[in-house]
């Protein structure tokens, strides 16, 4: 059995933004090879605790150790990379340019041609970045979070602006670096990504973990499934929790479909297109969030 490598660990963390209290007393811990999204509301303290995470502020209460070293250290500066949500880089340098400015800062660089074929950067690699579009400065913002072969990458968003060829090419290497070892930690809204990508998700509100585990482990939590068919009007049936209609289309989510469905045939009313499947990971972390009470 291999052991696991904890490689970001925060312990009763908290920050203060004058009254405002982004972290309240928050516990995280990260193995190496892990990929954790962290997802929350706007304001509820994630880009904080990237921040703290990155060394780019200081807790006022707690602790926060990169391979239990200090993130303002040389050492965690070294095998870090960021990318933040939105980046601007210098108009009148080249991606290359400016791929070799920052690869300097590093001990043991990314080679050049790896970056620039990873991050489909070949027909803009002598190009300058001023009038780049959105995808175009996320693919280079990309490209220079991984410049330092680094062992930690932490991803604001990744993936906002890229085309579907870029973000698929982009979700394959993000499963080849954690594969090898890599640790990402990144923001996301995009709930296909978490399910692609993360290998564990934590729910941050009011600076606080409210929910992790994996997208299975969620979606068992919530232990419903969604049940669908079209009809003009359904029956009464049960047990179901949650039900929504467009149109002639009825959507259940029940805790046994198969019950739901053999009183939907015993009905005898005239219904089509049924669909039984497992809910969204929307639904499952909606369901879960509005039930847990929040603190006063």
């Amino acid at each position: 059995m291999i052991a696991l490598v904890t490689a970001i660990s925060a312990v009763a963390v908290t920050k203060n933004y004058g009254a405002v209290r982004a972290v309240s007393g928050l516990d995280l811990e990260i193995d190496a090879g892990e990929a954790i999204c962290l997802l929350g509301p706007n304001g509820a303290g994630k880009s904080t605790t990237l921040n703290l995470a990155l060394g780019l502020t200081k807790p006022d209460k707690g602790m926060v150790r990169i391979f239990d070293h200090p993130p303002n250290s040389f050492f965690a500066r070294n095998i870090t990379g960021y990318a933040a949500q939105d980046s601007d880089f210098p108009p009148n340098l080249t991606v290359r340019e400016i791929l070799k400015l920052v690869r300097r800062h590093y001990r043991r660089p990314t080679p050049m041609d790896g970056l620039i074929e990873r991050f489909g950067l070949s027909a803009l690699a002598d190009r300058y970045t001023g009038g780049f579009s959105g995808g175009e400065r996320r693919r280079l913002a990309l490209a220079l979070a991984f410049a330092g072969q680094a062992r930690i990458v932490f991803l604001d968003e990744p993936t906002t602006g890229l085309d579907s060829s870029a973000r698929n090419r982009f979700w394959s290497y993000a499963k080849t670096f954690t594969n090898s070892g890599g640790t990402l930690v990144l923001t996301t809204h995009h709930l296909d990504e978490i399910e692609t990508v993360a290998s564990r998700i934590c729910l941050i509100d009011q600076g606080r973990i409210r929910l992790e585990g994996s997208v299975e482990q969620i979606r068992n939590r919530l232990g419903q499934r969604r049940v669908s068919f079209e009809c003009e009007f359904p029956p009464d049936l049960s047990p179901v929790s949650k039900l929504t209609r467009n149109g002639q289309k009825w959507q259940f989510l029940s805790p046994d479909a198969d019950e739901l469905v053999r009183q939907l045939v015993q009905s005898r009313i005239s219904f089509s297109n049924l669909e039984v499947r497992d809910v969204s990971l929307e639904d499952a972390i909606a369901n879960l969030v509005s039930n847990k009470a929040r603190p006063t």
